[in-house]
This record gives C-alpha cells, structure tokens and sequence, in this order.
C-alpha cells in the first residue's frame, strides 16, 4: 500500500530538512508524526520519524548534560571472536544466563531493574573467545529512553542477539521495540544447548593449527565460513602467506588423510591445518 502523505505532511517535511537546530528538527518530526498516515502501509514511515526523534533527544541531552559536565559515556569494546548482546525485558533472566555462560561477577536480584548499564563475560566455546553482553532491560519506547540510542549503537554493533522472554507479551514487546535493527537473532529455548545455539548462529568456524611433527595448537582460531587457507595463514601470521609452499589438512575439508592443499582450499570447522614454508 502506498503511504501518499498529504501536502501538508510535506511541508512538515520540507521544514524538517529546512531546521537549523535539533529542536527545529524535532518540532518538525513531531508534526511529520501527527500528519503522517495511519494505515498499515506508512507503519514504516512512523516508525522511522520517531527513530529520528529519539535520536535528536539523546544528542540534545548529551549536549545539555555535557555543559553540566554530567553526560557519562557508555564505553564499549569488542573483544574475541565474535560479540552476542543478551536481550529480555526486566526479570528475564538475563543476568542469571550470563553467569551462567561466562561466570561473570554480576549482580543478580529479585526486583526490577537490576542492570543498570551493560554487563560483559566471555564464553569459552572449545578454545573460542566470544564476548556476551547483557543490555538493560528492553521497556516500551526503548529507544527514546534516555540511554536507548547508545545502548542501540552497542547492539548494532553485536554479531547476533540472544533474546529472553517468559510469555508470548514479553516477545511481541522484544519484537516491537527492537524491530528496527538489521541484525541476526535468536531465540532462547532452553539452557542444556544455548551454547550450540550461539556457535551455530554465528557463522564461524574453529580450526586448529600445527606445525610438523608436533600436536595442533591450542586454542583454534575462529574464522568465517568458507574461509580457505590464506585466510587462516593472514590471521595466523603474514609469512605464512609470503613464504607458503603447501598446506596439510586433516578433518572435514579434507578428501583423504593428510592431504596437501593450496591457498584457495576452503576449511571446515574443526580441521586441522599445518603450513610448510620456504625456509630462510
């Protein structure tokens, strides 16, 4: 269905690309807002125009509070292979999970609101760094809240998200409110394979390095699917590629038991690779 605003949504819209000021801007978006259709075919257009709105809030109140000098930053770095933020409105579980899975020191307790800012663990996945990340928990207009767009910068940046939730409410909530990020999701089930769950959803692939006459390295280095050899020898170390003679490959790539391979040979997950080089 086309969303066909009226002329007077258009120049609301004229205005807004017009303003000088984010309060001009938000003035703007507001009356876009009240003018634009309300059938299902313009549900995109409204939500997009509040995004803008909520995003204009929280730069006029990181201004506002950096003159007060009161503003705090939520700092983040990825780390390890990959980075899953964990998601559920409050009393999820969220908290208990992440313990669970990384043993990090967090504060778990019975009443709302418990985390307050990102709480951050590493799960050891057989050798494989990957980072989790808990997220406050989601409430209606998430991303209007003061600290929602920099928590939505964070998750954009995550690989994949965990997404927890006791009652189908909870989830139609989760949808809604985070229905507007382009990123990979998946469902929390049950406790016993959320680990394989995680590792299937990311897409990535461990395998193992050797040298001749030794036993394969540990821990493996994680790599995309349909990664090859000079991907893994970049990762692993850049003379590998510049003095390369062949690859021996044991595991699922391979078609038979040591078998050489060159550069373009595309690894598997679990292989086992050992680079000979020109020597020096």
């Amino acid at each position: 269905m086309p969303v066909n605003p009226d002329i007077h949504y258009q120049k609301a819209e004229e205005d807004y690309h017009n303003a000088n000021t984010d309060e001009e801007k938000i003035n703007a978006l507001k009356k876009m807002l009240s003018l634009a259709p309300s059938h299902k075919g313009a549900e995109i257009l409204r939500k997009n125009i509040k995004t803008k709105i909520a995003k204009l809030r929280f730069s006029t109140t990181k201004q506002k509070e950096l003159k007060k000098g009161g503003f705090q930053k939520i700092s983040f770095k990825k780390e390890g292979a990959a980075s899953v933020a964990l998601l559920g409105v409050t009393n999820s579980g969220k908290s208990t999970l992440l313990k669970e899975l990384t043993n990090a020191n967090v504060k778990i307790a019975s009443y709302e609101f418990t985390t307050k800012k990102p709480e951050y663990g590493i799960l050891d996945y057989q050798g494989v760094k990957i980072q989790i990340i808990e997220i406050p928990a989601v409430v209606k207009n998430f991303l209007e809240t003061e600290l929602g767009p920099s928590l939505f910068s964070i998750i954009e940046t995550c690989d994949l998200i965990l997404l927890l939730f006791n009652d189908p409410s909870e989830k139609n909530l989760l949808d809604r409110e985070l229905s507007t990020l382009k990123i990979k999701k998946i469902i929390y089930i049950e406790k016993e394979d959320i680990k394989e769950k995680i590792w299937k959803n990311l897409n990535l692939i461990k395998v193992y390095t050797k040298e001749p006459g030794k036993e394969k390295a540990y821990p493996p280095v994680a790599l995309d699917k349909k990664s090859n050899v000079r991907d893994l020898g970049v990762k692993v170390h850049k003379d590998f590629i510049k003095k390369f003679k062949y690859s021996v490959v044991n595991g699922p790539s391979g078609k038979f038991k040591n078998q050489r391979v060159g550069l373009k040979h595309i690894l598997k997950d679990d292989d086992i690779v050992e680079f000979h080089i020109e020597k020096n």
